[in-house]
């Protein structure tokens, strides 16, 4: 075992991404609406076989907070700081599985997965039509992360020498006593601890898990219809800043930090709030003819964000550092790392 020194630590749901351009007719098909985020019901199962018997699909190692931790390692790679990050989450011990591995690995990124003999890696239908996209993940092995994996040696040896963490809200479906054991370590050590909403449903249907992971988050991301999402469901008002704003007040563990919330909003600006004080930092457009999709849009940002971060940046940085990830990110197919990072930091 190679004792992990790195500073990054995600924990999440790895996903193989099965990613294909499709027409109306499967949306429709599936019952599935564009620039969405589900998990699968019985109904969606046969999309997976009908992608790769019919579209030529691309298979792209995915999951959000793993996209998330390959993005910021890099970046760091890009500026001299190799080996930064790790990764843990579920998967099964099959050939998807091994793909998994071997992309965070050329990634730079030391992924410690539980594996689950008797169950396949997790896939995630992603549907791609006129450059937006709709997920459809079928977590499988994903599901089926436990909290004992926490007490592995390596596992032990990477929590405790990160000094930043970051869980996507689709772990909290998953595995909340796993989250809490690594934000409780973050919490006693005075470390930094990164939460995302990740999607509405999450919101809607896991507000108890949602309340527990928010109280130890020194920094909460989401787009903008998770903020709307959250501002209905707590009657916090639709204007996006307040809303902001009341969720960086909220009850926190941690009162040496005080929280900071950055809400996302595709190509408009980006909304920062922080000890009562909200900011905008607006987008660069792009043009509609580089859009190759959006998916892994929302998880470069926060890469760019994250590795803005452990660079010692200032917010309104680690913004532009996650502006400039997304940027990449929307003109490659699905969160793939095509080249050298040319961001300096």
């Amino acid at each position: 075992m190679t004792k992990f020194t790195g500073s990054l630590m995600g924990m999440g749901n790895p996903l193989l991404d099965i990613s294909a351009e499709v027409t109306q007719d499967i949306l429709d098909k599936y019952d599935v609406k564009m620039d969405n985020a589900i998990l699968a019901e019985e109904k969606h199962l046969p999309i997976y076989k009908e992608l790769v018997d019919n579209y030529s699909p691309q298979y792209i190692a995915g999951g959000a907070t793993q996209n998330s931790i390959r993005v910021a390692q890099w970046i760091m790679s890009s500026n001299g700081k190799p080996g930064q990050s790790a990764y843990m989450g579920c998967i099964g011990t099959d050939a998807f599985g091994k793909q998994l591995e071997d992309c965070a690995a050329a990634d730079g990124v030391l992924v410690h997965y539980m594996k689950d003999e008797a169950t396949p890696t997790g896939t995630c239908a992603v549907l791609v039509k006129g450059g937006e996209r709709s997920l459809i993940a079928n977590l499988a092995a994903a599901n089926n992360f436990k909290p004992s994996h926490l007490e592995t040696e390596e596992s032990k040896a990477i929590y405790e020498s990160a000094s930043v963490y970051y869980i996507a809200g689709f772990f909290l479906t998953v595995s909340v006593d796993s989250l809490k054991i690594v934000a409780e370590h973050a919490l006693a050590n005075n470390k930094t601890f990164c939460l995302n909403l990740s999607a509405p449903f999450i919101i809607d249907f896991f507000g108890d898990q949602v309340a527990t992971a928010l109280e130890y988050a020194d920094y909460l991301f989401c787009n903008e219809s998770e903020a709307e999402a959250y501002g209905k469901k707590h009657g916090l008002g639709e204007d996006l800043k307040e809303v902001a704003l009341k969720i960086a007040a909220s009850p926190k563990k941690n009162a040496d930090r005080p929280r900071t919330v950055i809400f996302t909003q595709g190509s408009s600006s980006t909304i920062v709030a922080c000890n009562g004080e909200v900011k905008e930092y607006k987008v660069e457009p792009l043009a509609k003819e580089q859009l190759v999709d959006t998916n892994g849009a929302g998880d470069a940002f926060v890469g760019g964000f994250l590795a803005g971060l452990l660079a010692g940046k200032e917010v309104g940085d680690c913004v532009e550092a996650g502006h400039w990830a997304a940027r990449f990110i929307i003109q490659q197919s699905g969160c793939t790392l095509t080249k050298a990072c040319e961001l300096k930091l």
